[in-house]
C-alpha cells in the first residue's frame, strides 16, 4: 500500500521496514527505510539528540527509547549508504501513550471524562540529521505516528510542543494538519534562559476540539467586527433618509421636503439643498 504524499511502499512498522523510498536530493541517490529503534541504535542516538536538540536528555530516556520501555519510537534509515552504515539512523521520532484525563489538553477533548481509559499520543523527540533535511523524512515519521494513535481506538488526539523560535518545525506541523491551541510562556529553561513553546494538536478516531481559547477570541473579534460594520451601515442608511429642508432665497426659512408640490406653486424663487 502506497503512503499518500511520499515516495515509497509503506510496511508495518512492527516488520522490517514500515516505509521505503528512493529520492534524489542532497544526499546524492538515497533509499530510505523505516524501521523500529533498536539497542544497537543507542550511542548513534545519544548523538543525534545532542547535535539536534539544545535541552540535554537523561541516559535514562535514551535506554527506555532503545529498550521500548513505556515509549514507542519509529527510525529512519539510508540502505544505500556504504561503510557500514546502511542501518544507521539517519532521522527518528520517540512518543509516549499518556492518559487524556491527566494531559494538559484534557479541556481542549471533546469526551465523556467518565471514561478513565481514553489516551493520546505525545511526541518527544523528533529529528533528522542536517544531510537528510527536506527530504520528506520528518513528515514520513510523522506519519507513522498518526497512523499508530488512528489504530488505538481509544486514542484521540497526537500532541506535541514545539519552542516558538522552530519556524521549519512550525511550518511541517501546521502542513501536516496540526493545530497550534496554546502559547505557553517560559515553558523551556534552556542555558539559564526561558523560552515559549506553541503547543499543536492533531485530533484523531473522530476527536476534536470544542472550541480553544485561540478559537473563541477570534470567534468574539469577528463577531464585533461584523456588528460593528452592521452598525455603521445602519447610520449611513438613517441618515441618508433623514429629511432634508429647501432653502427658500426670498424667504431665506427652511421648509420640509415633502412640501416641494406646494412650494412651487407659492414660492417659485425656492433652491432646494
Amino acid at each position: 500500500m502506497e503512503i499518500r504524499g511520499f515516495l515509497g511502499v509503506e510496511i508495518e512498522w512492527r516488520v522490517d521496514y514500515f516505509f521505503h523510498w528512493v529520492r534524489h536530493g542532497d544526499c546524492g541517490r538515497c533509499c530510505i527505510n523505516g524501521r523500529p529503534i533498536q539497542p544497537s541504535d543507542l550511542e548513534i542516538l545519544e548523538q543525534i539528540h545532542s547535535d539536534v536538540f539544545p535541552i540535554r536528555y537523561e541516559s535514562e530516556f535514551f535506554q527506555n527509547v532503545v529498550n521500548g520501555r513505556d515509549i514507542v519510537s519509529w527510525a529512519a534509515v539510508d540502505r544505500s549508504r556504504s561503510n557500514g552504515l546502511s542501518d544507521e539512523l539517519i532521522g527518528f521520532v520517540t512518543a509516549r501513550i499518556v492518559k487524556a484525563k491527566d494531559s494538559e489538553i484534557a479541556d481542549l477533548l471533546r469526551y465523556d471524562s467518565s471514561k478513565g481509559d481514553r489516551t493520546l499520543v505525545y511526541i518527544l523527540t523528533l529529528g533528522v540529521v542536517d544531510a537528510y533535511r527536506n527530504l520528506g523524512i520528518a513528515s514520513a515519521l510523522i506519519h507513522e505516528v498518526i497512523k499508530y494513535a488512528s489504530s488505538i481506538p481509544v486514542c484521540r488526539a497526537v500532541y506535541l510542543h514545539v519552542i516558538s523560535y522552530n519556524n521549519p518545525a512550525i511550518h511541517l506541523y501546521k502542513k501536516m494538519s496540526f493545530k497550534c491551541v496554546r502559547r505557553l510562556h517560559g515553558f523551556y529553561l534552556i542555558n539559564g534562559q526561558h523560552y515559549d513553546s506553541y503547543l499543536f494538536v492533531y485530533y484523531v478516531n473522530g476527536s476534536r476540539s470544542p472550541c480553544s481559547p485561540l478559537v473563541l477570541v477570534t470567534f468574539i473579534f469577528t463577531c464585533m467586527k461584523t456588528g460593528l460594520k452592521s452598525m455603521a451601515a445602519k447610520l449611513r442608511k438613517n441618515e441618508e433618509k433623514t429629511v432634508k429642508w429647501p432653502k427658500c432665497k426670498e424667504a431665506r426659512g427652511l421648509i420640509p421636503i415633502q412640501n416641494k408640490r406646494m412650494i412651487k406653486t407659492e414660492c417659485s424663487g425656492c433652491e432646494y439643498v
